[in-house]
């Protein structure tokens, strides 16, 4: 947006693209604002914008803006309560002489966004708890153009290739809180739109496929992790185990994780006054970086599994999907510095449990590694895959 559009809307009193907050002391409400501008049910195709530091009436309320203040207006972005993830901007600006915040919020293209599960709209000049009818009319806005693959329809497949037990059972009351559900009575075809598991058509979406599909691997050939266990540091030294894991994306998981949790071993320091754990892979550290792995991969142009190869002497996992969007092999591991090739699957697995908050797992890994003693993370970045190293504990 141009100096001048903002400025004409935070001089619009009527405006119903526009909201006022005198500070950031209820982060909850600058939530709801945020996602009822991302869902832009008045269709303006048009950036909200909320300003902060200006009173309802227009009055300026002489907030300090600071670098904390933006920083924390900045973080509601990405700090997994709204989901997915809006696209926003944040900056200072000194306005008729009154120093404000600037959030511009820029319409979602995958509608409806939520906010711990529910639906926020703006409703004139006020906010509001989207009706069954309103969601239901933003899940038909979604544009079927430009949207990542991970909600593109699968068009060889049929809701019957779906596992609709499993959603009602698992990820239906982990995404809508319970009153919203109890309220809503919605029929599950509609329950499957609204959470990007179908289209409005019907059709399953490769998120739907991946997180709840009978079969997800006969639709996304690439959907499965390849374990080997090799007996020797090269991949000519004998092979000690080797596994295709496959299935919905938690079950995967958790066989994985299982998996990974078997082949760990763990040494007992007994030099000290108390028993000291030594585990020659922390566990935390493999977890975040498989999980990573099949979040970032990209399962549109690779038929290839993800990899899980461990050797004598490391683990590698390798994940066949090149750096995405504003993360280059320069940046990449930057904290702060993330993208998504498939944000709906992000949220999914946010949902779920597996994602505390975006863009940390490569940190997580390290701080575990470095809890443990172990030598450093070593990533190999190319344009279509990218190789993680780790290395056993001494």
């Amino acid at each position: 947006m141009t100096t001048e559009e903002i400025e004409a809307l935070f001089r619009d009193p009527e405006s119903d693209r526009v909201e006022r907050k005198a500070s950031i002391s209820d982060p909850e409400k600058i939530r709801q604002a945020l996602c009822a501008f991302a869902n832009d049910l008045p269709n303006h195709q048009r950036a909200g914008v909320l300003f902060v530091g200006v009173n309802d009436d227009g009055s300026c309320a002489n907030l300090p803006v600071n670098e904390q203040v933006l920083q924390s207006l900045a973080a509601m972005r990405s700090d997994g309560n709204i989901i997915p993830l809006p696209s926003l901007t944040v900056t200072k600006r000194s306005i008729g002489g009154c120093e404000v915040a600037v959030v511009v919020v820029e319409p979602a293209d995958a509608p409806p966004v939520r906010l711990r599960g529910r639906v926020w709209i703006r409703v004139g000049p006020r906010r509001a708890l989207a009706t069954p009818d309103e969601e239901r009319r933003l899940a038909e806005r979604r544009r079927a153009r430009d949207l990542p693959f991970d909600v593109q329809p699968l068009v060889s497949s049929r809701i019957e290739d779906l596992d609709v037990d499993s959603f009602r059972r698992e990820y239906l009351p982990a995404a809508v809180s319970r009153d919203v559900l109890e309220a809503n009575q919605r029929s599950t075809d509609d329950q499957l739109a609204s959470l990007r598991f179908t289209t409005t058509e019907g059709l399953p979406t490769t998120l739907g496929m991946l997180l709840v599909g009978k079969d997800p691997r006969r639709f996304i050939a690439g959907d499965y992790v390849q374990f080997l266990r090799i007996d020797g540091t090269g991949l000519a030294d004998p092979i000690k185990d080797q596994k295709e894991i496959d299935g919905p994306m938690p079950e995967l998981l958790r066989n994985l994780e299982e998996l990974l949790r078997l082949n760990v071993t763990v040494a007992a320091d007994l030099s000290g006054a108390t028993d000291v754990q030594h585990p020659d892979y922390p566990l935390a550290a493999l977890q975040q970086l498989v999980r990573n792995a099949l979040l970032h991969r990209n399962y549109e142009t690779s038929n290839a599994p993800t990899r899980v190869t461990w050797f004598n002497d490391r683990v590698e996992i390798l994940n066949p999907g090149g750096p995405f969007g504003q993360v280059t092999r320069e940046n990449f591991g930057t904290p702060g510095i993330t993208d998504y090739r498939n944000p709906h699957l992000a949220e999914a697995l946010k949902v779920l449990g597996y994602v505390q908050r975006f863009g940390v797992g490569i940190a997580l890994a390290k701080s575990a590694l470095a809890q443990n003693g172990s030598p450093e993370l070593a990533f190999q970045v190319e344009a279509t895959h990218v190789l993680a190293t780790v290395r056993k504990r001494p």
